[in-house]
């Protein structure tokens, strides 16, 4: 199996408070507005979101209703970048829960947490190279 990622899907309670959210953001989808599933092209890869209870159902689990153990995250080449995507997720509607400082890692990152309750870290990592088109490199 090649070492790749190419879509996640976020289960939501609410498909239309949740693509609302992503795009306030300024993310980008080509769904009409009846569709049970939206899709953002997201670089190399693809993010969707749909039905929480059908995506469990799909995935063949149980939906305990908590966090699922996951934590996404989007990494950007300043800590000036870190401020201002926290900034735009708060004023769309995001939880912050670790607004942005210095980590034991020697990078700097804050948390902000979706309408479904998905936590995004928002990181610069200085020991990581970030393409022309926001892509990583380790």
């Amino acid at each position: 199996m090649k070492q790749r990622v190419s879509l996640i899907t976020l289960g939501v309670n609410d498909l239309g408070v949740a693509r609302q959210f992503y795009e306030t953001l300024g993310w980008k989808t080509g769904a009409e507005p009846g569709d049970d599933v939206v899709f953002f092209q997201a670089g190399d890869m693809v993010l969707a979101l749909w039905d929480r209870t059908r995506l469990a159902e799909d995935s063949c689990v149980e939906d305990g209703g908590g966090w699922g153990g996951t934590t996404l995250a989007l990494n950007f080449g300043s800590t000036e970048e870190v401020d201002e995507i926290l900034e735009e997720a708060r004023a769309a509607g995001a939880k912050i829960g670790r607004g942005p400082e210095r980590t034991f890692w020697g990078g700097y990152s804050g948390v902000f947490i979706d309408p479904d309750g998905h936590p995004w870290e928002i990181a610069h990592n200085p020991h990581w190279t970030i393409t022309d088109d926001g892509g990583i490199r380790l």
